[in-house]
């Protein structure tokens, strides 16, 4: 619970007698500061008479058996305070997951000539992961966006929440993907703070010929495989969403023939650890996908699904997990 707290000494290879001294002392800092200043002092108060009663200092009408039971009662009256204050943050942080699954697509949509699968896993309650597939128009090009915001739990997922409503509303208008980019990242960089930016691509399908418009702003690039066993990684040289305010977007264009299919993930795929370290990898996923044959995308994403739980096993997954896979049918 107090990693980043003490994520300074990690770093130091001190082995003086002074380091557990140090330790402990960042560890009952790190405490006293996640209290409110009256708990803090409630706290301090509870700690002396314990002290008072194991030493056996009395004073006034204090006896040992006095202090020992004012100090107990103490930490319990504490320990329900924090116990109300963690049910009531839980119970917010469940309402905020499900206004997050309102805001990504339970299922895919019905469109002739592309089958379409996603899957996402969190790496908390809540995650800063965003993905989602639609049409800008009722006979328009197939958007599809999966983004990645910096970070993990409450800060990601409200970044998120903000990326998903800029998205839906620029989406409406009649603009190129590139101005499409370009309002995001301006956008982005008005909400960001800390340095937090999003990596995201974006594509434009058009169902009936496969003509397909892309940009990867700072994101992993998606894996497209052609039907021949062939394949192909969409980059294109883009920095992050929220980085530089007035970047120039560049797409690229390449073609869906009937047969092929595009994989679309963030880094919590390729990045995922076993209990050896070890990554998922970035050519694992690659091996993988060639055996994936005339199928339904909904298959193939649990084929990827399933190896990566494999091979993860039993370590705790770290980071956000997403990936949406479209074929042309």
């Amino acid at each position: 619970m107090y990693k980043q707290e003490v994520s300074g000494l990690a770093g130091k290879r001190e082995h003086s007698w002074k380091r557990p001294f140090k330790i402990f002392k960042i560890l009952v800092w790190s405490v006293l500061k996640k209290l409110s200043p009256a708990r803090r002092l409630f706290l301090l108060l509870t700690i002396i008479l314990a002290v008072l009663s194991v030493i056996g200092f009395h004073f006034f009408l204090l006896t040992e058996k006095v202090e020992f039971i004012a100090a107990f009662a103490g930490l319990l009256i504490l320990l329900a305070l924090v116990l109300g204050d963690h049910i009531s943050m839980k119970r917010d942080i469940e309402i905020a997951q499900e206004i997050q699954r309102w805001l990504v697509p339970r299922r895919a949509p019905d469109v002739a000539g592309v089958d379409i699968a996603f899957a996402t896993r969190p790496a908390k309650t809540i995650g800063g992961d965003y993905f989602d597939v639609f049409r800008r128009a009722t006979e328009g090009p197939l958007l599809i966006a999966v983004a990645d915001v910096s970070g993990k739990s409450v800060p990601a997922a409200m970044l998120m929440a903000t990326f998903q409503g800029g998205l839906r509303a620029l989406a409406s208008s009649s603009g190129s993907l590139a101005e499409l980019a370009g309002g995001l990242n301006r956008q982005v960089c008005a909400n960001s703070q800390n340095g937090r930016f999003t990596t995201a691509f974006l594509a434009e399908l058009d169902p009936a010929t496969g003509d397909l418009s892309y940009l990867c702003a700072g994101h992993n690039p998606p894996i497209l495989q052609r039907e021949d066993g062939s394949i192909e990684l969409l980059e294109s040289d883009n920095i992050p969403l929220g980085v530089e305010l007035l970047e120039d977007y560049k797409t690229g264009i390449t073609r869906l023939e009937p047969g092929d299919f595009l994989v679309i993930y963030t880094d919590g795929v390729t990045e995922a650890r076993n209990e050896r370290q070890q990554e998922f990898g970035e050519e694992r996923l690659l091996k993988l996908l060639q055996t994936a044959g005339a199928e339904r995308s909904a298959l193939t994403l649990s084929h990827i699904m399933q190896n990566l739980d494999d091979f993860v096993g039993a370590a705790t997954q770290h980071d956000d997990i997403t990936c949406l896979v479209v074929r042309r049918s």
